[in-house]
């Protein structure tokens, strides 16, 4: 990496203001572990599956030349399903981190990362992580970032790029100096804490007790308690700004991310929050990030149409995260309803209705839902990992797809369950045919007279009392562990097929 000067900036206020930077890349390129180095938070053992799901903000402060510096992070999904809040973070960003294995290379969220920046026209930094294993070959992945028009210094361009070690602490420190070298070598910015208040929302959700809760990045200006804002002609008055430590503040300032309380609805994502009475002029460089598919059940759902292969509820953490899943399930699968929050009373009789099955994504289900789903015979699922959610989402709807052609070996009714190491045992009655050991199976509960497909597996054993069997006939009874193991309730069914 060639070596650079520091520009001196002209403004006192400049040098101070803290740089914002989306940090993109690749699941499991090590971005949630490069940051928990840099903040010293365990951040990366409270998500599950080791993926980001979410965007996170948090700041830090670092002494350069006898003064203290603040940076400010968003830390931006990897998964593909996550490519328009990862549009969101460039859309905030004053600079990129691309973060790149030195093991994998170049991989299809990491050109999806390039392409967001270089749309976004902001200066970025290549970070080549887990340069201690021994597997790594970082002249392979600098070639293949030139394959991507990623001209790195030293080789024709002008990106810088350095690489490091998140858990051996391996040029973290100067990482963090070459953001600020990066950021103040891109001149003196017409901004300043006394200027007009912009803010874009790159996360939001409905809290159930404290109400709409907005993650916001300060671009220009300062926000203070009881400060009367606007974002998308909602109008809120500041009662809560809480920062990433979870501390409560009194005023956010200039690139600072922070959570405002105070909306009366949900603010949008991706959009520009000001202080009441000030116009936000167009901005033609803003991106395009889509939007999810209406929050609110059409007018016309009721009308006669052809019926979909499956209708859900879905039921997300935040708004992002519903974007995401919204648009990556198949369209052939009707979203009878989609929203934040937690799944209510409400939801369960919505989807008795409507043939539906409900579906939650990084929430909590309260018992007494439950047992009210399973009293109205309404299939409820929680998911923790988007892809799972999505896979077994098309693994259903291809199940359905395959039941017009497939060969039907036999029928079974679950009537009993019992533990068995870390997994359950199925007790199953065969109705017609067989069931045999090695078969492929379908398990389906029954709502309102229709059949809702749980998921597929296959029989991975198969006992009738204390025997090891291959087969067991209609009529007789046995037990039978699946692989995977799917979630099932007494009274399902299973259907073994070709």
């Amino acid at each position: 990496m060639a070596n650079k000067k520091v520009h001196k900036q002209s403004s006192k206020e400049s040098v101070n203001y803290p740089p914002v930077v989306a940090v993109l890349g690749h699941v499991d390129h090590g971005k949630t572990t490069l940051l928990d180095a840099i903040r010293k938070t365990d951040v990366v053992t409270r998500e599950h599956g080791g993926i980001t799901q979410g965007i996170g903000a948090s700041s830090i402060e670092i002494a350069v030349e006898g003064k203290k510096r603040k940076i400010t992070f968003i830390d931006t999904p990897g998964h593909e399903a996550f490519s328009l809040m990862r549009g969101r973070g460039t859309q905030a960003g004053d600079l990129g981190l691309l973060v790149v294995s030195s093991i994998d290379g170049v991989m299809p969220q990491t050109r999806d990362s390039i392409k967001l920046l270089k749309e976004g026209k902001i200066p970025f930094i290549v970070v080549l992580t887990k340069i201690d294993l021994p597997e790594k070959n970082e002249d392979k992945v600098k070639r293949q970032l030139l394959k991507e028009e990623v001209l790195l210094e030293g080789y024709g361009g002008d990106v810088p790029y350095i690489a490091v070690s998140a858990k051996e602490n391996i040029n973290i420190k100067e990482l963090l100096e070459l953001i600020l070298l990066v950021f103040d070598m891109g001149g003196t910015k017409d901004l300043s804490e006394k200027g007009q208040f912009k803010a874009i929302v790159i996360e939001s959700r409905l809290d159930q007790k404290a109400g709409p809760r907005a993650t916001i990045v300060i671009k220009n200006g300062s926000l203070s308690i009881r400060d009367e804002i606007i974002c998308n002609s909602l109008i809120a008055r500041v009662r809560t700004i809480i920062n990433d430590k979870g501390q409560h503040l009194n005023t956010a300032k200039l690139g600072e991310a922070v959570e405002v309380l105070g909306f009366e609805k949900v603010p949008p994502i991706g959009e520009i929050v000001t202080k009441k009475g000030a116009e936000v002029a167009h901005d033609p460089a803003k991106q395009d990030v889509g939007s999810p598919r209406p929050l609110e059940i059409p007018p016309d759902f009721l009308a006669p149409k052809e019926e979909p292969k499956l209708s859900v509820i879905l039921c997300a953490d935040n708004l992002g995260s519903l974007e995401a899943i919204s648009k990556a399930i198949p369209q052939e699968i009707s979203i009878v309803l989609q929203k934040t929050g937690d799944i209510s009373s409400a939801d369960i009789l919505l989807a008795k209705t409507m043939n539906a099955i409900v579906l939650g994504f990084n929430i909590k289900i309260k018992p007494e839902i439950l047992k009210f789903a399973s009293q109205e015979k309404v299939l409820v699922k929680n998911y923790r990992i988007i892809y799972e959610l999505i896979d077994e989402i098309k693994d259903v709807l291809k199940g359905k797809e395959l039941a017009l052609e497939e060969e039907i070996y036999g029928k079974a009714k679950i009537i009993a369950s019992f533990p068995f190491e870390k997994t359950k045992v199925l007790g199953i009655k065969v109705l017609e045919g067989r069931v045999a050991r090695g078969d492929k199976v379908r398990l389906i509960s029954r709502s309102r007279d229709k059949d809702v497909i749980i998921g597929e597996a296959v029989v991975s054993s198969l006992r009738v009392g204390k025997n090891s069997v291959s087969k067991v006939e209609e009529g007789h009874e046995g037990g039978i562990l699946l692989s995977p193991f799917l979630d099932f309730t007494i009274g399902d069914m299973l259907i073994c097929h070709s």
